[in-house]
């Protein structure tokens, strides 16, 4: 789907262009740590208003553009590697020359005192930051100030570190950065649309399809009773323009409008209120325009530009949604969106010439070019500025065409799994836009990547990226060798897939609010008791099918064939394990030959060009199932079948019944699979045994040996070392040891049906305050059951 190229191509450069000039950092001598000095417009929300006792603060979306009398907080940034010791100071300065003419407005302290955080999670020094290539900053300084004229207002850091370079004391290296706000006043929707509803040739129509969003109608509605019955005055600071009843914030907003007419908020919620309410007002009611590009008074014309796209804010910051969508604990999506891994997303992929393809699931407006420019060479840009995935990434804010405002339809077409279409995922659809494996299809793992040619648009490299969930849920692009492995259900029974899990609704008094579920997207989360922390599952929606769950390593069956029924997660892990057993070292062999199994358990896969396919196949498989990383349970079958038919194929045993398939072919013809006299517990002679222990003899299945009646026979290859050389003599018995005490007399009782009546097997045996092994032969009996009484 392609939609609003023209608009989002002139937002992403205009954004990429103010965001090069106000990061521009002028040094004066390099220290030893590179500073990484950035000044940072802070959001503010009522939510950490609320937490942090801000009583005095108003919160602030963190944007460029600034209404008249309204908080401007400016953070100053450096490397968290700095020691803190080393920043010598932050001055701030508004050099009267950097503001408009007749302005007053000076550099205050800033209200957010020490406690308050830096605003954006992939900021701040936290366990998600250890990632490769992620940067972390610490806060050097704060400032804060109101405008009060129209026009532009550039504020200076001047950072001062000192530090060594080699033991040597260096002098102390000074850092300027720049940062420019816009100051404007509110015009309403009305005058937004006479531009952006089409009608003019490279001005993007905005308007149209923002009429059929909810924001554009909330104040409508609720003004008539149509959102609620408690809904008053208190409550419309985020649904219309520029609510600050506050003597400095003159600026042509909604209560502005409101005084100079005389109007007040209506008594009851009642069908005709908006109707009735001034046309001026609604021009500055609902949620429009203005309440997240700023006020636009200086966008038609400043500087000497008509419709100047320096003054007006085109944000990526989830500041900008979180002005409104932070406010514990009606409005708790960006507080849900602030403990999720997609709010510190990788900073490594910088969309330079290289990697091109990593900015469109790494960055916010990556992404936002990628899905408006579907099937277009486009779709990959170059020199993205880093933003986090969040909430402006997946939603549109100015179309509603798609359920939830998403930028894209649910259905997504695999670029790994060329030909793939997914249709049936619902809004989990969407998440696969980014959720599945972006390196190609899996035969071109396996057939270019050896001959080093290209697997993916973005290049070569072997296997699936690290995100295949989409793939894993179903059930697509991995190895089968031949095989119809099946799917468990998840993908057709889970209601919007990946949403329906991952985003699952957590009342308020849970624990797990903002934690888990929602737009966390986490389905644990830790939970602090007596001091002790432990990781809680959320398997509320779980219980809907599986029962009373409280873990999701919850036991299933044995797949990996040890005798042991554990949870599926540990199962698939020990596939995991023993499948990386059979898998060579990563050194490189110029012999391809020289590749075997090492035999050691691995926790990641480094592959060769020159590996055997059948190493490459199972590698790929490994891969797949490790890189989704929910251990079997977005699709238990189909992870399990890849697993174990890779084991198979390593060991010759494609079936993995335990015996190898040359040896089944031999005996039982090439469709030895859908046999099932070739069965390892079929049996195929008149002495009764079965097909595992006469390949384990080295003996025809259909061979039929002589048992004798005394001594024991050891094999030896095909050879028996004592003995007759056509004869073979085994014993079956069954061992009862059991601990005894002096003065007590032990019996050994035997039944073959648990119907039947017990029978002494031996005689009474005196306890010697020991342990006492019994053998008795079972050879003439399908089953036993033994026991041991005593007396006294």
């Amino acid at each position: 789907m392609k939609k609003q190229n023209t608009q989002w191509r002139q937002l992403a450069a205009c954004a990429a262009m103010t965001l090069a000039f106000v990061g521009a950092v002028l040094p004066v001598k390099a220290a030893t740590i590179a500073l990484n000095g950035q000044v940072f417009q802070r959001p503010l929300t009522p939510t950490e208003i609320a937490k942090y006792g801000l009583a005095n603060a108003q919160f602030s979306a963190g944007i460029r553009n600034v209404a008249l009398g309204e908080p401007v907080y400016l953070d100053a940034l450096v490397n968290a590697s700095i020691a803190p010791s080393n920043i010598v100071s932050v001055t701030w300065s508004l050099p009267g020359t950097n503001i408009p003419v007749g302005s007053t407005a000076t550099l205050l302290p800033s209200p957010l005192g020490t406690n308050v955080p830096i605003y954006n999670p992939a900021d701040q020094l936290i366990p998600h930051n250890t990632q490769a290539g992620a940067l972390a900053f610490q806060l050097a300084g704060r400032t804060f100030f109101r405008p009060d004229v129209e026009g532009t207002y550039t504020v200076l850091a001047t950072i001062t570190t000192t530090g060594s370079l080699n033991g040597t004391n260096i002098a102390p290296a000074v850092t300027n950065i720049a940062k420019t706000i816009t100051a404007a006043t509110y015009l309403g929707v009305n005058v937004c649309a006479a531009c952006h509803s089409g009608s003019f040739i490279g001005v993007p129509n905005i308007y149209s399809t923002w009429t059929n969003t909810p924001h554009s109608t909330f104040f409508t509605r609720a003004i008539d009773g149509l959102v609620s019955s408690h809904y008053s005055k208190n409550c419309i600071q985020c649904h219309v323009l520029g609510y600050d009843t506050n003597s400095f914030a003159i600026n042509g907003g909604f209560d502005d409008m409101a005084t100079l007419l005389n109007w007040t908020f209506p008594a009851v919620l009642t069908n005709g209120n908006w109707a009735t309410m001034p046309a001026q007002l609604q021009n500055l009611a609902n949620i429009q325009c203005e309440n997240c590009h700023g006020p636009g008074s200086q966008h038609p014309f400043s500087q000497g530009i008509v419709g100047n796209t320096n003054a007006i804010a085109v944000s990526y910051n989830v500041g900008d949604c979180a002005q409104c969508h932070d406010s514990l604990n009606n409005e708790f999506e960006a507080a849900e969106w602030y403990n999720s891994l997609h709010a510190v997303t990788t900073r490594t992929p910088s969309g330079s010439a290289s990697r091109m393809a990593c900015v469109r699931c790494h960055t916010a407006p990556g992404f936002i070019n990628y899905v408006a420019n579907l099937g277009s060479t486009n779709a990959y840009a170059t020199n993205v500025v880093y933003e986090a995935i969040n909430c402006q990434t997946c939603h549109d804010p100015h179309d509603a065409s798609n359920p939830h405002q998403l930028r894209t339809s649910t259905t997504v077409a695999f670029n790994g799994n060329t030909g793939f279409v997914v249709t049936n995922a619902g809004a989990g659809g969407f998440c696969m836009n980014c959720h599945n494996s972006r390196n190609g299809s899996v035969s071109n793992s396996i057939v270019n990547y050896p001959l080093d040619q290209m697997t993916w648009n973005g290049g070569s490299s072997f296997g699936p990226h690290d995100s295949p969930q989409g793939d894993m849920l179903e059930g697509v692009n991995a190895v089968t060798y031949g095989k119809v492995i099946p799917s468990s259900p998840h993908a057709m029974v889970v209601s919007n897939t990946c949403v329906g899990c991952h985003m699952q609704s957590v009342a308020s008094s849970d624990p797990a609010f903002t934690l888990a579920g929602g737009h966390t997207w986490e389905m644990s989360y830790n939970l602090v008791t007596n001091g002790v922390t432990n990781t809680v599952a959320l398997t509320y929606v779980c219980t809907q099918c599986h029962g009373n769950l409280t873990t999701f390593d919850f036991p299933v069956a044995d797949y990996n064939g040890d005798g042991i029924i554990e949870g599926v997660q540990t199962e698939v892990q020990h596939l995991l394990d023993k499948l990386s057993t059979l898998l060579p070292p990563s050194g490189y062999q110029a012999n391809p030959s020289n590749y075997m199994a090492d035999g050691l358990v691995k926790t990641s896969i480094s592959t060769q060009t020159n590996w055997p396919v059948r190493y490459l196949n199972a590698a790929y498989n490994w891969q797949f199932v490790n890189n989704d990383g929910s251990l079997g349970v977005h699709n238990a079958a189909y992870a399990v079948g890849l697993l174990k038919a890779s084991i198979g194929d390593l060991l010759g045993d494609s079936n993995g019944d335990g015996l190898p398939d040359a040896w089944q072919s031999h005996y039982f013809g090439p469709n030895f699979a859908s046999n099932p006299q070739a069965g390892p517990n079929a049996i195929n002679n008149s002495a009764g045994f079965p097909n595992w222990m006469m390949y384990a003899l080295g003996l025809s299945p259909f061979s039929t040996p002589t048992v004798a009646g005394s001594g024991v026979v050891f094999f030896n290859g095909n050879n028996i070392v004592n003995g007759d050389t056509n004869t073979i003599a085994i014993y079956t018995a069954a061992e009862i040891a059991f601990n005894t005490q002096v003065g007590t007399s032990y019996q050994i009782q035997g039944i073959s049906a648990l119907t039947a009546s017990w029978q002494n097997i031996s005689t009474n045996i005196p306890g010697t305050g020991g342990s006492i092994s019994y053998v008795t032969p079972t050879r003439n009996n399908a089953q036993m059951f033994f026991r041991v009484v005593h007396t006294p």
